[in-house]
């Protein structure tokens, strides 16, 4: 079946807002955009644990922005910062999840910068070059799916349908509807029923090839306002109403690119889908 690339979104830092771009490349790792990667920064504690929009909900606010290459950060009451990719020195390894990851500290100016607006002692970090971590192989049919600090897979596809018909759910409980901003995916699709990228098997684009791995399991961040970093629970709880599976409650599919890497993505591009049912 056909559909269409509605648009294309990259997440520099973990748990910060997102960026909507017109278009990217794919690579192994997800998509990027002006030599600037998916999830290639996260912040971390003293311990280097990551940290996440779950315990940090204010970490919405920061708003990351590629400029020539430079990482570019706001937040409200705070000065802007310019960071230049720090590309070499000494090793950190960072906890994300159950790895531990090589990483590069991008400095004291990222790290008391992150830390004041956190209220929290953090330094920031970026993805090592030389660093690999992979998807489980068993979701992945066996296929070496390299990713950063994403929770668990390189992309995320989610469809307009699907939050068209949360926000119909949403306003017959008067509640205020929601933007896709809240489900941080990567590919959001047009042209297709609500859900239907639950059946989703493998996407298609030119030369490019994305295969469906797994639901995305939704945990409290669809909670976080994106505007105000306030949690409430109302989002989480009609997701739960009509939502829940075996795999939990969820929203989305996770993927891989399988072909195509290399290739350039662009919002509008026909899409073709090939469905498990």
């Amino acid at each position: 079946m056909n559909a269409r690339l509605h648009a294309l979104r990259l997440y520099p830092v973990k748990s910060c807002s997102g960026i909507e771009i017109a278009e990217g490349i794919l690579r192994e790792t997800g998509l990027e955009f002006e030599g600037i990667g998916d999830r290639e920064w996260v912040a971390v504690d003293p311990d280097g644990r990551f940290l996440s929009e779950r315990h940090f909900p204010r970490m919405v606010l920061i708003q990351a922005r590629i400029f020539s290459g430079l990482l570019r950060l706001t937040a409200p009451g705070m000065p802007l910062i310019e960071i230049r990719p720090v590309v070499r020195g000494e090793a950190c390894l960072v906890s994300i999840w159950d790895d531990q990851v090589e990483a590069l500290d991008q400095g004291d100016v990222a790290g008391d910068w992150l830390s004041e607006f956190l209220a929290v002692s953090c330094r920031l970090m970026r993805f090592h070059p030389r660093a690999r971590r992979l998807s489980n192989p068993q979701r992945t049919d066996g296929v070496a799916a390299p990713f950063r600090f994403a929770d668990a897979f390189a992309l995320l596809v989610v469809s307009l349908a699907s939050l068209a018909d949360l926000n119909r759910r949403l306003a017959e409980r008067a509640a205020p509807t929601v933007g896709i901003e809240r489900f941080r995916p990567n590919l959001v699709l047009d042209g297709i029923e609500p859900y239907q990228e639950d059946h989703l098997h493998e996407l298609r684009i030119g030369p490019v090839r994305i295969r469906a791995t797994a639901p995305c399991r939704r945990c409290s961040v669809p909670g976080v306002d994106p505007a105000t970093g306030i949690f409430t629970w109302q989002i989480p709880d009609v997701l739960a109403g009509y939502r829940r599976t075996p795999d939990g409650v969820t929203l989305g599919i996770k993927a891989i690119a399988t072909a195509g890497i290399g290739a350039r993505l662009a919002a509008g591009q026909d899409v073709e889908l090939e469905l498990t049912l």
